[in-house]
């Protein structure tokens, strides 16, 4: 069982090889559902990790339809995290009609040489997901996660086992978002993934002594500028323990 875990600093990305983890699919933006991240974080991590890291390409938040600008900028991306010494890369790019954009994958892919790819969870925004399966293994991706099209992993059981199925070793699959303690084996177990990505979330009091009462925080982080999310490295190796008892 391959256990990855998405992190948005430093310190998670050092908590998740700690606890156990095979991989970290590193992202900037929490609250967007994870964009591309920094040069400067992306060059710490890879320094300071032995496991496998993934780099988030994604240039802003929304949807996965990109414009021509966009799309130039994820080409930077990508050759940048290849400089800086990544494993691998997450994106999909899909078309207004809710297909994946075969030709935009295609040739992002082809720059990630020899990079592994994944496609992340545009794909359970498209509109056919058998189709969608068949386009990526197709261009080229080397797995695909998802939650089955629906909130969490959970609830997406059933399809996650059907792609499974329809994959047959073409491409892999691998369940993800609202992987924890209490829904990893029955995911593994239903679904027959052998790969996870889970977040494994805690958060810490912030290290200030001082703090500015008449402020509540910056930006959409009102009330939490001195709480710090981060990953646990306890919970990655509970969560890794079960799924691996599978």
């Amino acid at each position: 069982m391959i256990t990855e875990v998405v992190v948005y600093n430093i310190e998670s990305a050092l908590n998740a090889q700690r606890g156990g983890a095979d991989r970290v699919e590193l992202c900037d933006n929490p609250g967007g559902g994870g964009t591309t991240p920094s040069s400067g974080t992306i060059a710490v991590v890879r320094e300071v990790l032995d496991i496998s890291l993934f780099v988030m390409i994604r240039p802003r938040e929304g949807d996965f339809c990109y414009s021509d600008l966009e799309f130039e900028a994820m080409k930077g991306d990508i050759a940048r995290a290849k400089e800086l010494g990544a494993d691998g890369v997450v994106f999909g790019i899909l078309s207004p009609d809710g297909t994946m954009d075969r030709e935009r994958n295609r040739e992002l892919i082809a720059l990630a040489r020899p990079l592994k790819v994944t496609a992340h969870r545009a794909f359970d925004m498209t509109r056919n997901p058998t189709e969608a399966l068949e386009s990526c293994i197709e261009v080229g991706f080397d797995r695909i996660l998802t939650s089955g099209q629906q909130e969490d992993a959970q609830q997406g059981i059933p399809l996650i086992s059907t792609l499974v199925q329809q994959a047959n070793d073409r491409i892999a699959i691998m369940a993800g978002c609202g992987v924890h303690e209490g829904t990893v084996e029955e995911i593994i177990k239903k679904t027959g993934v052998n790969e996870i990505h889970l977040s494994a979330e805690t958060t810490r009091p912030s290290r200030m002594r001082y703090r500015n009462g008449q402020i509540s925080g910056m930006g959409s982080t009102a009330g939490r500028e001195y709480l710090i999310d981060t990953a646990s490295a306890s919970r990655v190796k509970e969560i890794r323990n079960r799924g691996s008892r599978v």
